[in-house]
């Protein structure tokens, strides 16, 4: 006896007792065909996915469709390069330009020193600065008898070498006094030697708030230089008369000071006429 479709079906020998072997097999059967289902669903998918993937590769790569196509023709082109990429080399003149002129030419002959000689133009102003000493110009005096600007021997040094003028300048400072003597010769050779000769000295000159120094036998200071065609002298010592020792500190110090200043000058002088003879700008 069985019931309706999907019951269970009864053994022989016992209308009421099932036949659980039959039951059994029954249901192993039934899990076996829900086991084959899913199994053959999940590789069903798996290949769906796998070709979407593959189309999608391929289609990345197919550089002759549409879409490549674009994306190509949107890169930009290359630059244009020259053909020539060696840079322009310097090019330089065979002729040499002259050498600017020596400044110092200008001061060692008087056919080349043509600038102006006055006293203003080797000591201009009232006063010469060196560090933190000021020192006051006094008298000045210029004239073209050179041995009347001297004292012992220098004067006749001065003629035998062929000096044309002496200019002088007296400076002041604190009780101390110098004299500078600028003595003009025709040549560098002339002033050189005369410079090397000097026995005696350049005379002080007073005046101008300068008392006499330097004169009724006291001790001073004297030096001499040359430079270009220029000679130049200087006396130093105290207004009060007191003698000039090694240990007078300041008087080596005003003389000094106005030494380089008047070195300083007549190299000036050869620098501004060097410049406009070769059409420079002066200062």
């Amino acid at each position: 006896m069985s019931f309706g479709q999907g019951g269970p079906s009864w053994g022989p020998g016992d209308s009421r007792t099932p036949d659980w072997a039959a039951l059994a097999d029954e249901s192993a059967a039934r899990s076996r065909r829900r086991k084959w289902l899913l199994i053959g669903g999940g590789a069903l998918a798996t290949a769906a996915v796998a070709a979407i993937v593959a189309t999608a590769v391929v289609s990345a790569n197919d550089t002759g469709s549409p879409r490549a196509d674009k994306n190509a023709s949107d890169l930009p082109a290359p630059a244009d390069l020259p053909s020539d990429t060696s840079e322009p080399q310097p090019s330089f003149s065979s002729v040499a330009p002259p050498p600017p002129p020596d400044p110092k030419d200008y001061i060692s002959d008087a056919r080349k020193d043509k600038a102006p000689i006055t006293v203003d133009a080797f000591f201009p102003g009232k006063k010469v600065t060196a560090g933190d000493r000021v020192h006051a110009k006094g008298a000045t005096n210029n004239t073209k008898s050179c041995a009347a600007t001297t004292q012992g021997a220098l004067g006749s040094i001065l003629t035998s070498n062929g000096c044309d003028q002496v200019l002088r300048a007296t400076y002041s400072n604190d009780g101390v006094a110098v004299t500078v003597g600028l003595a003009v010769f025709g040549t560098e050779a002339e002033a050189r030697k005369a410079a090397q000769q000097a026995s005696g000295g350049i005379a002080s000159l007073s005046g101008a708030g300068v008392p006499t120094f330097c004169r009724g036998g006291s001790v001073c200071r004297r030096t001499a230089n040359s430079y270009g065609r220029y000679a130049y002298f200087t006396v130093g010592g105290f207004t009060s008369g007191k003698n000039v020792t090694t240990a007078s500190k300041d008087v080596y110090a005003v003389g000094d000071d106005l030494t380089e200043f008047t070195f300083r000058q007549i190299r000036h002088r050869g620098e501004v006429q060097a410049s406009a003879a070769a059409g420079l700008p002066t200062s």
